[in-house]
């Protein structure tokens, strides 16, 4: 309001302009006067002593009141900052002024009784609130920072700003601060225990849609006498009415192997705790049933609408399925957990579906010119075996078919050659990325075979390119599965993709001639996939297998083609030499230095060796290549090594999986694949 110049006190501002508008007036009247005096000289005088007596008043206000306005302004002032610290301290939110180092150099009565009592000494605000530290200050004038903190068992919404102060250091005595520091950091914090209660009691009301299906309802009730089947539908019925009712759920059967359930979210917890337990309480039925009855459950939380819950509870269940069913998937707006998956999924002998997928794939090969067909990267023989498999099927078509490879392994070269020596090939039959990505177009496909991971083709590019994707896989679904194929035929329990190539075969073309090196190669991808028909074989495998034997597959050549050489057969054998057993049921090998062309397939083949000994439920070999490990895991049936991959970012299937390290710290590598068994071992999950 006021200013110090030249000694004298002077009024500015509005308070200015105030003062002197009677002054200004007081000028307009004298001019008024003399043109008024002008005109008549009686009223002219007359007006004169008027004009006087106001000039006289405006001066006696200006000059003699001109003190008592500034005392009586002063007082105001202070009194106005009195109250104003009055109304700032007691405040009824907590406030509080810091230094940049988080040194409290003024809180309100509220911020105190926060703190408990009013600090002593240097108050560093950390000490009480460790979230509120140095490095979540805000860097820049006008930063606003946002966080939640705990203290004595209340929460609280703190709100920090950086206030600027500059020219305190020059007018403020008591306190020096440097001019690079010349701000305040103000806090204030907002109780929010009881709002954040109800949120959390509102959320945990919500309703979860959940969907539950009986894998294998046909052959479970086939394998008893049919005046049983009613009671063993009921004992199944009961186990999971009894469940849901437990977490204060609402069960409702939709057909006889289908039940939709509603629960509160406030259970999921408690579902999570015991590890959905259900779907082991439904193996437990049996009155002389020769097969357990299984069960895959699919959740759905989300926070928009209950319809969208119910959306998400299907993607779960059928992925749940697409896996092998016999575990639980919840999906919910931060992911997909999966639970439970420790069986293999019984395979079923009728083929109706692989005839219904047969007729959807030729409908699409028929109405397409060109048709790619890649497999996963490093293509190993069932990989390659199915590819050709579905040449051989767009072939009979007559449509142009490329298969896209980019790596040849040392075991897949003798079979890769043997395509390259036959003139009855195109030669164009074999493309690399590079080659096919330009000539995809709007009347193209893509058939992917051995995998349903895009970051795992050979060419994730050309997924991007076509709207007409298919995919034909044997291992478990993961959640990056590919979302845009229009044709997706995934069946975890066959034992190769050639084995379901082979199936498809025998519908998609009426009477199909397959050469005898292509229906060679189909049958060594499902030797090679089975560990020469040991592994996860049903009575599909030997059908498809026979089928391939009819048409001309010479064991004898595929034998001679997979033989290792002798610095192979070497590297087999030092990897199982450097074998480890892990908790007396786990046995670890790795390779290191190898000199051989491709060392992860002497890797998966030591893994599959290693369990022949004797108390080994799983095996895992380690092995260097081009600047990565890779993982080889093997299992008979007790253990689920593809729960276990999928730790790692891998995946595959129960009995066979894969995963790789970004590294080549193979201690490392070593070390976490340990700590994963550990911790997988105490919860549970293997």
């Amino acid at each position: 309001m006021s200013e110090k110049q030249n000694g004298k006190v002077r009024l500015t501002g509005q308070l200015k302009l105030y003062m002197e508008l009677p002054a200004v007036m007081a000028f307009l009247l004298a001019a008024l006067n003399i043109w008024i005096y002008r005109l008549d000289r009686r009223v002219g005088f007359l007006m004169l002593f008027f004009v006087l007596i106001y000039i006289f008043m405006v001066g006696y206000l200006y000059i003699y009141s001109k003190s008592i306005v500034m005392k009586d302004l002063v007082e105001f002032a202070a009194q106005y900052g009195i109250v104003q610290n009055v109304l700032l301290k007691e405040l009824a939110i907590p406030y509080a002024i810091l230094l940049d180092d988080g040194k409290a150099v003024w809180m309100n009565e509220q911020f105190e009784r926060v703190l408990g009592g009013k600090p002593k000494g240097d108050a560093y605000i950390s000490k009480y609130i460790p979230e509120l530290n140095v490095s979540i200050f805000p860097r820049r004038e006008g930063d606003v920072v946002e966080i939640e903190v705990y203290h004595a068992d209340k929460e609280y919404r703190a709100e920090l700003r950086r206030v600027s102060v500059e020219g305190f250091a020059e007018t403020e005595k008591l306190l020096e601060m440097p001019e690079e520091k010349e701000y305040f950091i103000a806090v204030y914090l907002q109780d929010v225990t009881e709002l954040n209660r109800y949120i959390k009691e509102n959320e945990q009301q919500r309703l979860v849609a959940g969907l539950i299906y009986i894998d294998n309802y046909d052959e479970v009730v086939d394998s008893v006498e049919e005046v049983r089947q009613s009671l063993l539908m009921a004992l199944v019925d009961r186990k999971i009415n009894q469940y849901i009712a437990g977490v204060d759920g609402i069960v409702k059967k939709m057909e006889n192997d289908k039940y939709f359930i509603v629960i509160k979210k406030q259970y999921f917890k408690q579902l999570e705790e015991d590890k959905l337990s259900l779907l082991e309480d439904v193996k437990s039925v049996n009155i002389g049933n020769n097969i357990p009855a299984t069960l895959s459950i699919g959740l759905g939380s989300s926070t928009v609408s209950y319809a969208q819950s119910y959306n998400y509870a299907r993607v779960a269940i059928d992925l749940a399925l697409a896996r092998g069913g016999d575990q639980a998937v919840i999906k919910d707006c931060d992911g997909i957990t999966y639970y439970g998956g420790r069986r293999e999924q019984t395979a079923k002998n009728t083929r109706v579906k692989a005839r219904v997928k047969a007729e959807a794939l030729r409908e699409f090969i028929t109405v397409k010119d060109k048709i790619f067909v890649m497999g996963h990267k490093l293509t190993d023989v069932d990989a390659f075996g199915a590819a050709i498999g579905i040449y051989r099927a767009a072939a009979a078509l007559e449509k142009n078919v490329h298969i896209v490879i980019n790596e040849i392994s040392a075991s897949l070269r003798p079979l890769y050659e043997s395509y390259e020596k036959d003139s009855s090939y195109p030669d164009d039959l074999f493309l690399t990325s590079a080659e096919a990505i330009p000539m995809v177009d709007e009347d193209s496909m893509v058939i992917v075979v051995d995998t349903n991971r895009p970051q795992m083709t050979e060419c994730e590019e050309l997924l991007k390119k076509t709207r007409t994707i298919v995919v034909l896989d044997h291992h478990r679904q993961s959640s990056d599965n590919i979302e845009n194929a229009l044709l997706s035929y995934i069946e975890p329990y066959a034992s190769s993709s050639c084995e379901m190539v082979s199936e498809v075969l025998q519908y998609i073309v009426d009477d199909i001639k397959i050469p005898k090196l292509e229906a060679s190669s189909m049958y060594a991808g499902i030797m090679i996939d089975t560990n020469n028909f040991v592994n996860r074989t049903g009575v599909r495998t030997f059908e498809a297998a026979a089928f391939l034997r009819r048409c001309g597959a010479d064991i004898t050549l595929v034998r001679k083609m997979f033989r290792d050489d002798m610095e192979s057969y070497r590297a087999k054998a030092e990897i199982i030499s450097s074998a480890e057993v892990y908790q007396q049921k786990f046995a670890i090998a790795v390779g290191r230095d190898l000199t051989i062309e491709s060392p992860t397939i002497i890797g998966a083949q030591a893994a599959d060796e290693l369990l022949d000994i004797s108390g080994i439920k799983a095996s895992f070999v380690l092995t260097e290549y081009n600047g990565r490990i890779y993982v080889s895991a093997r299992a008979i049936d007790e253990v689920n090594v593809q729960i276990i991959m999928e730790r790692f970012g891998g995946g595959g299937h129960m009995n066979a999986s894969g995963a790789q390290f970004d590294h080549t710290d193979m201690e490392k590598a070593v070390a976490d694949l340990k700590k994963v068994l550990d911790d997988m071992v105490k919860e549970g999950d293997i």
